[in-house]
């Protein structure tokens, strides 16, 4: 199947009438949803119209009442090894319920490790800007069966409770 213009205007109305891939793909026929996809970015169309078919949902809204109050984010930004984090506001509602911090760990030069030399027991926390020479691996001993040593674990996975609340708290 070749892009003829006669297929590519054909194309470029139906998208521009707001039909989704799948369904212009039908339309041509001969073609797959992915090869739609792949020329409208190739053209470069932009957005387009919404179908009446698929009215958007609604969203719901909480009462102004229940909505936790948020404090001003500090002014100073938090940083993780060499990066530097912009502070988010926290609701109120969620500050008493989240884990403590888990404080900064200094490695030692001789632990700290570079990509050649990772192995399947050492941590592969990445600390610093890998575009930078001071970039490392955190080379402490990982955990049997994760990537992470102790400490970078209660860093990097969260129990499922505390996801699903810190998303309700951000509403």
């Amino acid at each position: 199947m070749s892009w003829t213009t006669e297929r590519v205007d054909l194309l470029k109305k139906l998208w521009s009438e707001g039909l989704s891939a799948s369904q212009i793909a039908t339309e041509l026929g001969g073609v797959t949803r992915n090869a739609v996809i792949g020329k409208v970015h190739r053209l470069g169309l932009s957005g387009r119209a919404k179908t009446a078919t698929a009215p958007a949902k609604p969203r719901r809204t909480r009462p102004a009442t229940s909505a936790p109050a948020r404090p001003a984010a500090s002014a100073a930004p938090r940083t993780i090894g060499a990066t530097a984090l912009k502070a988010e506001p926290t609701p109120v509602a969620a500050v008493a319920t989240q884990p403590a911090p888990v404080a900064e760990l200094v490695i030692p030069q001789e632990q700290r490790a570079t990509i050649l030399q990772l192995n399947e027991r050492t941590c592969k926390w990445p600390i610093g800007d890998p575009s930078t020479d001071d970039f490392y691996f955190c080379g402490r001993n990982s955990d049997p069966g994760v990537p992470y040593c102790a400490h970078h674990c209660r860093i990097a996975y969260q129990p499922m409770n505390d996801r699903r609340r810190d998303k309700r708290a951000r509403g």
